[in-house]
Formats: structure tokens, C-alpha cells, sequence
């Protein structure tokens, strides 16, 4: 595979003299349905609500333990805002949970949520490409 950006223009091309017609646009509603990856953020502000909803406690209660306003642990679990490290450790920590708790119930749910559009004949965790994985990479 080569080693290059896709570079994806913001304009249409104008059309050059001899340039082959570009190819007919398919309507909205003729495309097949693009199935999105979740997005880390949703995932981990998922988890940190169901816990704190599990527990029966507020969400002032938790940011105060916490030391997060309350509108940003909010915002966190709303996947608003992508919380820095600090933010998740003390979040989950307020909830009883490590942050590799935190951490490993988020990669269990992005695992569940792309396992049912890998296809049905998919081992569980294993992606289309044959390559297997168990654990996860976070890049900043």
C-alpha cells in the first residue's frame, strides 16, 4: 500500500479542455446506507452516563466528586467534548471505576456496535482484513 495522503478537493475541478465528462451523480436516495463508526468519544460519555444512571446519582454529584463542572462532565457524556485523560480518570474515579475500567467497557461496547456490520460469518473482534487484534491504540 503506498505511503500517500488522499486528497480529497473542496471545489469541483473546472472541466479542462479534453478532460474526460465526470462520472453521473447517484441521488441521495439510491446510495447504499454508509454505516458509521462510532466515535470514541460517544462510546466512553456512554458508558460514564449508564454507570452514573446505574448508580443512582446525580450529575452534580458526580462532577463534584469528581472536581469536573458540571456542564463539561455534561458535555463528556454526551460525547460533546473529547475529555482529556485527566478528565476520564477522575470521572471514573468518582464512579468507583479505574480509568482502564472506563476504558475497557468503552472498547467492549466499539467491539459489540462494529461486530454487527462485520457480517455474520465474522469472528467476533476480528476485522474484514484477517488481521486479529486484542486490545486498543489511542493516538492523540
Amino acid at each position: 500500500m503506498p505511503n500517500e495522503a488522499r486528497v480529497i478537493p473542496l471545489r469541483p475541478q473546472a472541466a479542462r479542455p479534453g478532460a474526460r465528462p465526470a462520472a453521473p451523480q447517484v441521488p441521495p436516495e439510491r446510495r447504499p446506507p454508509t454505516v458509521r463508526e462510532p466515535l470514541w468519544r460517544d462510546l466512553v460519555g456512554d458508558v460514564l452516563r449508564r454507570e452514573r444512571l446505574e448508580q443512582e446519582r446525580t450529575l452534580k454529584e458526580v462532577a463534584e466528586a469528581a472536581r469536573i463542572s458540571m456542564p463539561y462532565l455534561s458535555e463528556v457524556e454526551r460525547g460533546r467534548k473529547e475529555a482529556s485523560s485527566e478528565v476520564l480518570a477522575a470521572a471514573a474515579g468518582a464512579l468507583g471505576l479505574s480509568l482502564g475500567d472506563l476504558l475497557a467497557r468503552a472498547q467492549g461496547e466499539l467491539v459489540r456496535l462494529t461486530s454487527r456490520h462485520t457480517g455474520a460469518g465474522a469472528r467476533r473482534g476480528t476485522p474484514t482484513s484477517g488481521a486479529r487484534f486484542d486490545g486498543m491504540c489511542l493516538a492523540a
